[in-house]
């Protein structure tokens, strides 16, 4: 008992567990409802079935028995005189017109042959003309145009069982014809329409089953209610507890993004430093080859070079630059001079010194214009670029840079891929999240350990993905080598 106590303590009943509780109540109230009333329907078909077996016959072989009765008994007399007549007549219409004051009665009549036809009789002065006197009478048959036809359908069965023979019609409507046999010689049937309603004994039954499920559903509400206050003031404590941690919760997870912004933002700006420097370098070196015959030429590379270094300067400002400091209608950049510059005044003049690499350029002039800062396409460009010198490994590497654009789909890709080593397989693999490990924090291409790599590709991933919405990839080549495609969604 004690551990049964123990263990109900872990658990407490909040709002949300009584509103479950409450609306399966009311769910289980709703098919017990539709089963009652299903349960009740067939009770009242059941009773109704009764009703047509028991009281209906009854109530008609009683009226045909009074009307035989009673003919046989005025059959008897010698001479009937006018009085008696009348109240012959007057007995007729009160054994006939009486039925019709039952609730459920709509129609009566004695259906006899008159001639070569059937004749309804509904009243005491065509009954004593056809039965005493044995006269032909024209009776407007039309009031019981359907009672004629349903009792030429079984009148061969009247007269071979002399049965009482009901139909049902409509569900609930009866229609019953019993044998009219006066002195033992079958003259006809009298026929009643009846249809029992049931309605109000359903109602009845229906609303004081409403009216208890009503209370009971009240009083297990109430007590819902007294179980949500007990368990509220109860468990008041860890509430406030919860809330506190949550709090504490909330403000370490903002923590932790802040500093995660601010990391990124120092490795962005200590991983640009260097190539301010270097490009720092070639301003200098501009200035001092200036002559008037390249004042163009070094103006047009001074002034890129200037805005690189302003670039630079601005994100320094800024960890989490405004969006429209890098996508806006405004900018209108041009990919490929974006990357002809970088190639030939950045890659190819480290090259003509060094001799160590080669790299060619396969541009298609139909690609368009991004809305993308053409210092931020720098961002991308530039650090996978590097990355195919860094992990060449050859005297003889070959590098292409190659853009396409494809009309159909209105994709532009950017290629750069080369003849190096490759990239290691396990870089390529993915983790939980679906992010190739090349474009994770600290992780490197290069073969040897350097406390400055692995921000290269990591970098041109969040910029062209997280602000740009480009899809960037990574992988080898079949022959050899490996392959970076930006794809971009004009």
């Amino acid at each position: 008992m004690g551990n049964f106590l123990e263990n109900l303590k872990k658990y407490h009943f909040e709002f949300k567990h009584l509103t479950v509780l409450f609306v399966g109540l009311i769910i289980f109230q709703l098919i017990l409802s539709f089963v009652h009333k299903t349960s009740l329907r067939n009770f009242i078909d059941n009773a109704q079935e009764w009703y047509q077996k028991n009281s209906a016959e009854r109530l008609a072989n009683l009226a045909t028995t009074s009307i035989e009765l009673f003919y046989e008994t005025i059959t008897m007399r010698q001479n009937i005189d006018p009085n008696e007549k009348r109240r012959i007549i007057q007995f007729f219409d009160i054994i006939l017109n009486q039925q019709i004051l039952q609730q459920n009665i709509e129609e009566i009549c004695l259906l006899v042959s008159n001639g070569n036809k059937i004749t309804a009789i509904d009243n005491g002065y065509d009954l004593y003309s056809v039965m005493i006197e044995h006269k032909n009478i024209n009776a407007n048959s039309s009031r019981h145009k359907n009672a004629i036809k349903l009792y030429n359908s079984v009148k061969d069965e009247l007269i071979g069982s002399e049965q009482i023979v009901n139909i049902l019609l409509n569900k609930n409507t009866y229609h019953i014809f019993v044998p009219f046999v006066p002195n033992g010689e079958y003259a006809g049937a009298l026929y009643i329409k009846n249809t029992p309603d049931f309605s109000f004994i359903q109602r009845e039954m229906v609303s004081s089953y409403e009216e208890t499920s009503i209370i009971y559903s009240a009083l297990f509400l109430l007590g819902l209610l007294a179980m949500y206050y007990i368990s509220t003031y109860t468990v008041k404590e860890r509430d406030e507890a919860q809330k506190l941690l949550m709090e504490e919760h909330e403000r370490n997870i903002k923590q932790q993004i802040e500093h995660e912004k601010e990391s990124m933002f120092t490795k962005r700006i200590y991983h640009t430093h260097h190539k301010a420097e270097k490009v720092m370098g070639f301003i200098k070196e501009d200035l001092r080859a200036l002559s008037t015959e390249n004042i163009d030429e070094i103006k047009y590379r001074a002034i890129k070079y200037s805005n690189f270094i302003s670039r630079v300067i601005y994100d320094m400002k800024w960890y989490d630059p405004p969006i429209h400091t890098i996508r806006n209608n405004s900018f209108s950049t041009d990919l490929n001079e974006v990357i002809k510059f970088i190639v030939e005044n950045i890659f190819n003049r480290t090259s003509r010194k060094s001799k160590s690499f080669e790299i060619r350029m396969n541009l298609d002039e139909r690609v368009p214009k991004v809305n993308v800062n053409e210092f931020v396409v720098w961002e991308i460009v530039e650090p996978l670029i590097q990355n195919s010198i860094d992990h060449g490994g050859n005297s003889s590497l070959e590098i292409v840079v190659t853009t396409k654009y494809d009309p159909a789909t209105k994709i532009s890709q950017i290629i750069i891929q080369d003849n190096g080593n490759g990239i290691k397989e396990e870089l390529l693999e993915k983790n939980e999240k679906g992010i190739k490990k090349i474009f994770l924090e600290n992780v490197s291409t290069k073969n040897m350990t350097h406390t400055n790599s692995g921000y290269g590709c990591y970098i041109a991933y969040e910029i062209s993905k997280q602000r740009c919405g480009w899809d960037i990839d990574a992988e080898n080549l079949p022959e050899r080598g490996c392959r970076f495609t930006i794809t971009i969604k004009n």
